[in-house]
């Protein structure tokens, strides 16, 4: 399997630029400091990363010319990867919500699930759009119907939230194709098909653990009201306007789906402005437009495994399958399916579209800027200083794999440079593996590159900006939901590495 070369340039890891004790030390002053620049200092995330960032390097010795210039290299890389994404899932999500197709969605999730099985269908919602798509796509995308899922059904947003991110972030992890265990596939030599198997079967109740029942727990320990960041424009089942949620104008109980005219058409929020939307669009058409970029990039994952290189059908496949053109095309189409499909005129389909980014802004520079504080560590040679003290250690390949990966994880804040890192080191112990258990190689390795996202990793930050949650909150909810994942998968291996 040719390797995509973003991986191949992520494995490998710079030579340290000072001593272990040293790096040590420059990582950890490095984090204490952006998390007491926040906490304590309420300094804006944005500059407390950059800080942080010149912070490390400078404890560590690196010269503060090739500081600014690893900084800068991860916070453009990240904003150019997964700045566009956000910006056109933020497009799609407020166009979702304004023509009231996200309202739509809701009303049939919360009228056919209750009170108990609520989460449980956010889980399965989250694992299905999660499987092809990568984790921040998903998450653009799924915000809207997390919001008003929890808004509607009066529940805590962490109580639907937390088993939507469990089911994303399980998918990113541990089932290609995505990129993380595409390579250690790779590296590794693994099967695709026996992996996949795996991967799914390891999958299921690793969603349900760290997704509907750590939930619970965790909805106790944070309780989060849903904000009003994707707002519907469309109100449901009164036929007058409302600037609140559907569910509060039908004036019924908004877990039972039903009312007066519940699951009817919407009608104007007069508030709205001109060209607005005048009715909701259809129940068929709102779901083909959501799982548009899911088939799309599903598309292209299948082409990469059944067609050979070459290909006409799989140059098509790649093309139209790749994030960025998947997510600009199902923005396209949702501007017809609906946005004129609810009634909205060109004026008020372009006002959505231009409201959607200003929200978002703060999100890109912050996500970026943890981009950044990542390639700081990256550069110091953290990553190589890890795989020294690891190589020689003499346990189990598949406890191994998860450690070397959680530790990269740990220092950079990488999943994915954690993954593939990982999966070079262990390559010299392949001949002692069997299949199978180098299938199961590449979840555990998969599992590690999971635990504990923390302040370096630029997925704690997109998740506490668009959940509205303080550091600690954070930490609390998603922090542990991805340690949890990450245990019990590894748990999970070795089981079955044990039955097999």
């Amino acid at each position: 399997m040719t390797l995509h070369p973003a991986l191949v340039l992520a494995a490998e890891q710079a030579q340290p630029v000072a001593s272990a004790g040293r790096l040590v030390t420059a990582a950890l002053v490095g984090i204490v400091a952006l998390v007491l620049l926040i906490t304590q200092f309420s300094l804006h995330p944005f500059l407390a990363l950059t800080i942080g960032s010149l912070l490390v390097a400078g404890v560590a010795g690196m010269s503060m010319g090739d500081a600014v210039e690893a900084f800068s290299d991860g916070f453009g890389s990240t904003a150019a990867s997964v700045g566009t994404l956000i910006a056109l899932g933020a497009m799609f999500g407020k166009l979702l919500a304004d023509s009231g197709g996200a309202d739509r969605l809701v009303d049939t999730i919360v009228s056919r699930s209750g009170p108990r099985t609520l989460p449980w269908s956010m889980a399965a919602v989250g694992a299905l759009i999660g499987l092809p798509m990568f984790f921040e796509i998903g998450l653009v995308i799924l915000m809207p119907v997390i919001f008003l899922v929890a808004r509607r059904a009066q529940v805590s947003l962490i109580a639907v939230g937390i088993p939507a991110l469990a089911g994303l972030s399980a998918m990113h992890g541990l089932v290609p194709p995505h990129p993380g265990p595409l390579a250690a596939i790779g590296i590794l030599d693994a099967d695709l098909g026996i992996t996949l198997v795996l991967g799914v079967l390891v999958s299921i109740p690793v969603v349900v653990l760290a997704g509907p029942l750590f939930a619970k727990v965790a909805a106790r320990w944070v309780d989060v009201s849903p904000p009003a960041l994707f707002e519907s424009r469309v109100a449901a089942g009164s036929g007058t306007a409302s600037g609140g949620s559907a569910g509060a104008t039908t004036g019924t109980d908004p877990a039972s789906g039903s009312g007066s005219d519940a699951g009817s058409d919407a009608a104007v929020d007069r508030d709205a402005p001109y060209g607005g939307p005048t009715r909701r669009p259809g129940f068929a058409a709102t779901l083909l437009t959501v799982l548009l970029p899911v088939v799309l990039m599903m598309g292209k994952a299948v082409g990469d495994i059944a067609a050979p290189e070459g290909n006409p059908v799989r140059a098509a496949l790649d093309f139209v399958g790749t994030p960025l053109v998947a997510l600009l095309l199902s923005v396209l189409v949702a501007m017809v399916t609906l946005g004129t499909g609810s009634g909205m005129n060109r004026a008020g389909i372009m006002g959505s579209l231009e409201r959607s980014l200003p929200a978002i802004a703060g999100i890109v520079l912050i996500v970026a800027a943890g981009g950044g504080f990542k390639q700081t560590l990256v550069d110091t040679g953290i990553g190589a200083m890890i795989a020294g003290w690891a190589t020689g250690a003499g346990i189990s390949a598949l406890l191994l794999g998860w450690l070397v990966a959680v530790a990269i994880r740990l220092a950079t804040g990488s999943a994915t440079v954690a993954t593939v890192t990982a999966a070079g080191i262990l390559v010299p112990l392949l001949p002692t593996l069997d299949p199978t258990q180098t299938s199961l190689l590449v979840l555990a390795i998969g599992a590690g590159s999971l635990f504990f996202s923390h302040v370096n990793d630029a997925g704690f930050w997109l998740v506490k900006e668009y959940f509205g949650l303080t550091v600690g909150q954070n930490i609390k909810t998603w922090s542990i939901m991805e340690t949890v994942i990450s245990v019990s998968g590894l748990v999970l291996v070795l089981v079955i590495d044990l039955v097999i």
